[in-house]
């Protein structure tokens, strides 16, 4: 007995760091940042080293003073900083997207402690909060630059949900155009292909896991099916794949257990297609995320494992 060697968990230890999860989501979101510019212009390199530095900034700052371990060097500021300016449309004026940067890393993320310890996603809600302050500039969409159908000019400034909602099917980007982001919409959200490699390299890193992804994107196209909507308009449109891959799979805000995992993104699933199909904007992934990290604590003590030892659960 005087063997035994007892401590505090963690029990189990691997050599990935945070560091090493965050730049592989930096790598991943590479492909959707080029895309951008190639869609939009230089100007999406503007507001995504903006959102990447106020968000820098605001973690170093805010840690020095409040005399806390700097957390700078983990790259999660960076992510929340590319994942916000993913959510904002090329025209946001740069001010703008220094606020929602300063509020995603000081409100969301800093003040409930840090990494680890926010409720909610911090791009996410950052983005809702701006939504609400500047409703006008975060819905000033702009045709993309370039198309492979010769289809685009016709969209005008309008996204293709907002085209759905209001009837105007005619002026619809081809598939190929919205498969390739050829369409109105916030910088990162438009390019599937570009999306879909990053998740891809995500999966082949170990991550993330497929469960929440595929049950998001799954439950969209099953009700979207149901409900007699166009079903690759549904998927390809809006920030869909971009909040299935990279903001409904946060660690900090979403369940750790596969079924867990399931139910998160059954439950964005259904959120999304209500507010699209029967809200009052054309867009739900956003406030379908916020509410499910809401829910997020229940769904994980649903599906936790059960102890094996009789009356451990009581200790």
């Amino acid at each position: 007995m005087n063997k035994l060697i007892s401590a505090v968990s963690p029990h189990f230890h691997s050599a990935r760091t945070t560091q090493g999860i965050m730049l592989d989501v930096v790598i991943a979101l590479i492909p959707a940042a080029i895309m951008s510019v190639v869609i939009f212009g230089w100007r999406s390199l503007a507001v995504i080293f903006t959102c990447v530095g106020v968000c820098v900034l605001s973690e170093f700052l805010f840690e020095k003073l409040c005399k806390r371990e700097n957390t700078v060097s983990d790259l999660s500021a960076v992510v929340t900083g590319m994942l916000l300016a993913f959510n904002l449309p090329v025209t946001i004026p740069l001010w703008q997207a220094a606020f929602g940067s300063v509020a995603a890393i000081i409100v969301v993320k800093q003040l409930f402690g840090g990494i680890g310890q926010n409720f909610a996603n911090p791009a996410i809600t950052a983005r809702i909060i701006m939504m609400t302050a500047f409703s006008g500039a975060m819905t000033n969409w702009v045709a993309p630059n370039l198309s492979l159908s010769g289809t685009v000019d016709a969209t005008s400034s309008a996204t293709p949900l907002t085209l759905i909602t209001k009837g105007e099917t005619d002026a619809l980007p081809s598939y190929l155009d919205m498969f390739f982001g050829f369409r109105g919409g916030c910088l990162g959200e438009t390019c599937a292909a570009a999306l879909l490699i990053g998740g891809l390299y995500l999966l082949f890193r170990g991550v993330i896991s497929w469960h929440t992804p595929v049950a998001f994107i799954g439950t969209v196209a099953v009700m979207s099916l149901i409900c007699g909507k166009d079903v690759p308009y549904q998927l390809l449109s809006g920030g869909l794949l971009l909040g299935a891959i990279f903001m409904a799979t946060d660690y900090s805000s979403t369940p750790p257990t596969k079924w867990g995992k399931i139910i998160f993104g059954v439950g964005c699933g259904l959120i999304t297609i209500l507010i699209r199909f029967w809200g009052n904007f054309p867009e739900g992934v956003s406030f379908s995320i916020l509410l499910m990290n809401i829910l997020t604590p229940a769904i994980t003590k649903l599906t936790r494992p059960k102890p094996l030892t009789g009356g451990a659960d009581k200790l």
